[in-house]
Order: structure tokens, then sequence, then C-alpha cells
């Protein structure tokens, strides 16, 4: 112990120490802006829709994809030629209450009586994967849909660009979409997102769920 102590008192290894810490410091510093500016430009670029179901049980998750399938449905005929998120959020501002009609009449002739809110806003979002594109963890502005007491789970997908669109049999996202998803964002950016990155991408992505999963990066006011 005292061989340590006097160790610590020895002037070079006490510059190491300080400068090594400084080192993590500053890269810390670093990886938190590279996430935080990454996160950011990437929740800028889409929009995305978020169904809660009234429960777990069997019946109200299959009402929970009807619903979702309904309204998707009515997105797709009316941002079908969107070419930004701004111009899609406006759409779905202009037409809230029409998906708001759509969610209650589906309810309705499913036979269920529940009520249902549909909110415009900046929610948070785990890292999900849309065929051969992930999205990271982060808050994204989005299209919120709670059925009855929205306690059961959630089923998320992007409305901009339409990565809702997947085929879920082969797991493969429109080149359409990804198109637009890549013009959207920076060549880094869309590499990072897209499953055939290298290693180098990928350990980029685990430095953003690292900092977005643990609570550094927050909804944007």
């Amino acid at each position: 112990m005292k061989k340590i102590l006097n160790l610590f008192k020895n002037p070079k290894v006490k510059m190491v120490i300080i400068l090594s810490f400084l080192l993590f410091i500053y890269t810390t510093i670093c990886a938190f802006s590279y996430a935080q500016n990454v996160s950011t430009d990437i929740a800028n670029s889409v929009f995305r829709l978020h169904v809660i179901a009234n429960s777990d049980s069997k019946e109200d998750q299959e009402l929970k994809f009807k619903v979702r399938d309904c309204l998707l449905n009515y997105m797709k005929e009316i941002c079908g030629s969107c070419e930004n998120k701004a111009e899609a959020i406006s759409l779905v501002k202009e037409h809230q209450d029409e998906f708001n009609a759509i969610a209650k009449q589906t309810i309705l002739d499913e036979g269920y009586s529940y009520d249902v809110k549909i909110n415009i806003g900046n929610f948070e979002f785990p890292t999900k994967d849309y065929g051969d594109i992930s999205l990271p963890a982060c808050f994204y502005d989005a299209l919120r849909v709670e059925i009855g007491d929205a306690k059961g789970q959630n089923w998320w997908c992007v409305m901009f660009p339409p990565l809702c669109f997947v085929d879920v049999t082969s797991g493969v996202v429109p080149e359409d979409s990804k198109e637009q998803l890549e013009d959207n964002l920076s060549e880094e950016e869309y590499a990072l997102v897209s499953e055939d990155s290298d290693f180098k991408i990928q350990f980029k992505f685990k430095i953003l769920e690292f900092f977005n999963n643990n609570g550094f990066i927050t909804a944007r006011k």
C-alpha cells in the first residue's frame, strides 16, 4: 500500500493520471456531442406512429393492429407524395380529426366502445428495427394513438419516410422509402441506421444507444 501511495507522489505519475483523466473527460464530451447532434438530425428527419392498446389481452392487441392498419391506409392516401417530414406533419395536423374519427369508427366496427386519444408531439422511442433499417432510441415527433386505458403493448413505426409499409414476410424496406430517408440524412447518418454498415459505424451506433438509453438525450422543446 505504501508503495502505491509513494507512486502517486511521483510528479510524472501524477501528470500521467491527470492527463488520462482529462483525456477521458474530453473523449466523453466529444462522444456526447456527437450522439446528441446525430440523434437530433435523425429524429428531425422522420415522423413516427405510436399505437398503444387498451390492454395486453389477445382481443385488445388484435384491435390495436386493426386500428393501425386503418390509420396507415389513410396516411398513405393523404401523405403518399410527401417529400419531407414537415410536409407530412402539416398534413397530419390538418387531418387530425379524420385520424381520430377513423380510429373511433374502427373500434366501433369491431364491437368495442373504447375512447381514443390522438396527439401529435415529441415522444420517447426505443431502438427499433424496420427490415434492414434500425433507428436509435431517442425522442421523435410522432402521432400517438391511445386506445381506451392505453395500458397494453405498444406498436411503433415510421410514417415518414413510410417505413411502416415494410413487407413483414421479407423484412425488406421499399427502396423508395430508403431513398427518402437517405435524402434527409447525411451519408454517415444514413450508414448508422443501415444494416450494411461496417464495424466502425456499428460502434458509433452503440454510442448513440448508450447516451440515449441512459437519459442523456432528452425531449426537444
